[in-house]
């Protein structure tokens, strides 16, 4: 597989402020990952240097451009989707529509019409007279009709019902992904998102504690709830977390075999939730 974007010793400061802190990375061609991390951990700062809006230490390569130096050419295969979506509001749909088709090479209006007319949005309408659900929808619809590499999606459905929440995804990979493109998605929700991604990196304090596919995540995690008389033996074991939950320890274990730990308790996969929550909580320890 061919590396969409290539990362090596990336450093972003801001004064004395470290926002991103000397990661490197690979994201692979026709992938779909989840950047997680609490706000502050640097997602915004490592987007930006992506996207050629900030410069940076470190070598930074995507799609084999340099994203500050050749950004011009870099984004007629990028789009982004920002958490709130920087449209005029004065602007009517159609109005956005030209727009769009005038400075995008790769631009299909054809499409963002069919797409449009799935939607209750007019094209009259002015962007002010949409609700936020509707102009998610009508960025999403322009979005899924330029023909890109690389879709980076910032926290893409806040605000948002959940009714939104779910056809926003829905739509994205049934009319959108393929093993051509590439997503990159940075969220909250992360429940929402597990199961539509192939990758998962965590950051937290501009460092990376974890990147992996999804798939190897049952083999290397696994969490534990341990009676009272096996929690002694359980910690023998070394978990990188533990809690409590009716009357029970639950511990979290990293690189340790299912077969070690079966007869301690109930075993199952962490969510990505739980298993964010360790290894944040784990680097501040």
């Amino acid at each position: 597989m061919t590396s969409l974007v290539s990362a090596r010793g990336v450093t972003k400061k801001f004064g004395s402020f470290t926002a991103v802190d000397n990661v490197s990375f690979d994201i692979e061609r026709g992938k779909i990952l989840g950047l997680i991390g609490p706000n502050g951990a640097g997602k915004t700062t490592l987007l930006k240097a992506l996207l050629g809006l900030t410069d940076c230490e470190g070598q930074l390569s995507v799609m084999g451009l340099d994203p500050f130096k050749q950004r011009k050419k870099l984004m007629q295969n990028i789009c982004f989707i920002a958490d709130v979506a920087v449209l005029p509001r004065w602007i009517r749909v159609s109005q956005l529509l030209d727009y769009v088709e005038a400075i995008h090479p790769n631009f299909s209006r054809k499409r963002a019409e069919e797409l449009l007319q799935q939607t209750k949005i007019m094209a009259n309408s002015k962007v002010k007279e949409l609700s936020k659900g509707m102009v998610t929808q009508l960025h999403l619809s322009i979005i899924m009709s330029i023909d890109a590499k690389l879709l980076v999606l910032d926290e893409p459905t806040l605000g948002l019902d959940i009714i939104f929440r779910k056809e926003f995804y829905a739509n994205l990979l049934n009319d959108y992904f393929d093993e051509e493109r590439t997503i990159l998605v940075t969220t909250h929700q992360v429940e929402e998102v597990e199961n539509l991604l192939t990758d998962i990196m965590f950051i937290n304090d501009g460092r990376i504690l974890l990147d992996s596919p999804m798939e190897t995540l049952a083999d290397t995690y696994t969490e534990v709830a341990v009676s009272a008389g096996d929690a002694d033996s359980a910690r023998g074991l070394g978990p990188i977390a533990e809690g409590q939950m009716f009357g029970k320890s639950v511990m979290l274990f990293e690189g340790v075999s299912r077969e070690h730990l079966e007869g301690l308790g109930d075993l199952r996969t962490p969510s990505v939730a739980d298993l964010f929550v360790a290894k944040v909580k784990g680097a501040r320890s």
